[in-house]
């Protein structure tokens, strides 16, 4: 499923530590903590975690408040990941900031089938976007 990764990204919810452990035997993990995350995951992982990849500014939370549309607007990074409404969703906004929401890979939330996405991050570009359907939850 993960195949010949260089990192897992996960935008909230993680729900338990041995989730974040899992992940992390595979690839190292850049993750933030999620509403339904509880103090052990809320004390390893941050609510927002800003970082620089192939020369793209990332930024990552897992809810899209009003306070962080805000801060979007004084200095956008070139794109936001986040993941509280487990709805997929890969597209620019009309400022061409590149929202990248992969849905839910668990079986908790409102979403009706699991999904994950996987790119390729080079030379200030994602590429390879695609995503990976798990299942029904």
């Amino acid at each position: 499923m993960l195949g010949d990764c260089d990192e897992i990204w996960h935008a909230g919810d993680i729900g338990d530590l041995s989730v974040a452990e899992q992940l992390q035997a595979w690839a190292p993990l850049c993750a933030v903590y999620g509403n339904i995350d509880g103090p052990e995951v809320r004390q390893r992982f941050d609510e927002h975690l800003h970082f620089e990849r192939e020369g793209i500014s990332i930024w990552m939370t897992h809810i899209l408040s009003s306070q962080v549309r805000r801060q979007l607007s004084s200095g956008e990074p070139d794109l936001l990941v986040y993941g509280h409404s487990h709805i997929l969703k890969a597209q620019r906004d009309k400022h061409g900031l590149f929202h990248l929401n992969p849905g839910a890979c668990g079986r908790q939330g409102s979403h009706q089938v699991k999904t994950m996405l996987t790119m390729e991050l080079l030379e200030r570009k994602v590429s390879q976007l695609k995503i990976v359907d798990l299942g029904p939850r």
